[in-house]
């Protein structure tokens, strides 16, 4: 009888690991965003804080691209680059922002959590990936969770704000697709950066309008609030989505992207910390649902 060995369990590949790790790094980063938005329009114009971040990011993107001296988009990148802009740059954080002048920021995190759901789901309708049906399964009850969780935090109802956050949610999902199939050929950071540039002849007279009505009363706007808008200028517009869109270039939009699922637990946190908002045993518990459900997806066949 010949000796049997035991098979070693299934790894993922070294690029996908790399992915996933990378992909967390810029979810750790994007997770303090909606508690700093909200931070930032309790005593700013919310569109200020919208635009006026993403205006300020691209002074650092075009500062990197000199640094760099990284050649110019192909003109075949410029549609993807366009829709990185109208999803992440201007929809997103414009929608958001307006949101969160009502909506507390654990419930707006929570309803931004079925952002990984929407960015497979786009992915996969736009060609870019087939995930497979037990991806497709954990990934509904995933999202599922967080969809309960909103409902419960929120009285069983969805209000205006609400709306306004869940419009925001399919923005992002295709700035994050089409930024990350795009970085697998053009680079993470050069995606961003030229995004952010590009977006500045539609940005720059939209600030100097809205800045015009405000400049009597932006010198009383404290520390606090000037803090929360240099976080979502540098972290969330521009530092994040340097490891985010290099995580889903390697991973995959589809598998990486449920990292993301984590996104609204990690805002909870910091919303506790930061704004002083209840964090309970209840939201304990269903964050580790969502992390069990995260790693189960892991697992799950995603062609590319």
């Amino acid at each position: 009888m010949s000796a049997t060995t035991s098979c070693p369990a299934p790894s993922l590949p070294l690029d996908e690991t790399r992915g996933m790790l990378l992909g967390l790094a810029g979810v750790a980063i994007f997770s303090l965003t909606i508690p700093f938005t909200r931070m930032a329009v309790a005593e700013l114009d919310p569109l200020f804080v919208a635009l006026g971040r993403a205006l300020g990011a691209a002074v650092l993107a075009a500062g990197w691209l000199c640094w760099k001296r990284v050649p110019r988009p192909s003109r075949a990148a410029l549609w993807q680059l366009a829709l990185v802009i109208v999803g992440c740059i201007v929809g997103f954080p414009l929608l958001t922002s307006l949101a969160l002048r009502t909506l507390p920021a654990s419930h707006g995190a929570l309803l931004v959590g079925v952002l990984p759901l929407a960015t497979a789901l786009y992915a996969a309708l736009r060609g870019y990936e087939r995930p497979s049906q037990g991806f497709w399964v954990l990934a509904l009850f995933g999202a599922g969770l967080v969809i309960a969780f909103a409902l419960a935090q929120g009285g069983g109802a969805l209000h205006l704000a609400d709306l306004l956050v869940l419009a925001a949610v399919p923005m992002a999902a295709m700035g994050y697709a089409e930024g990350g199939r795009l970085a697998r050929t053009m680079g993470g950071p050069e995606v961003i950066c030229w995004a952010l540039v590009l977006s500045v002849p539609v940005l720059l007279p939209m600030v100097l309008w809205l800045c015009a009505p405000q400049l009597a009363v932006l010198d009383e706007v404290g520390p606090r609030a000037w803090t929360a808008f240099g976080y979502v200028t540098l972290g969330s517009t521009f530092t994040g989505f340097f490891f985010w869109y290099r995580g889903l270039a390697l991973g995959g939009v589809a598998r990486v992207g449920q990292v993301q699922l984590l996104q609204p637990f990690l805002s909870l946190l910091g919303a506790a910390m930061l704004l002083g908002e209840a964090l309970t045993f209840t939201n304990c518990l269903f964050a580790l649902a969502v992390v069990a459900t995260v790693f189960a997806a892991r697992r799950m066949q995603v062609r590319r």
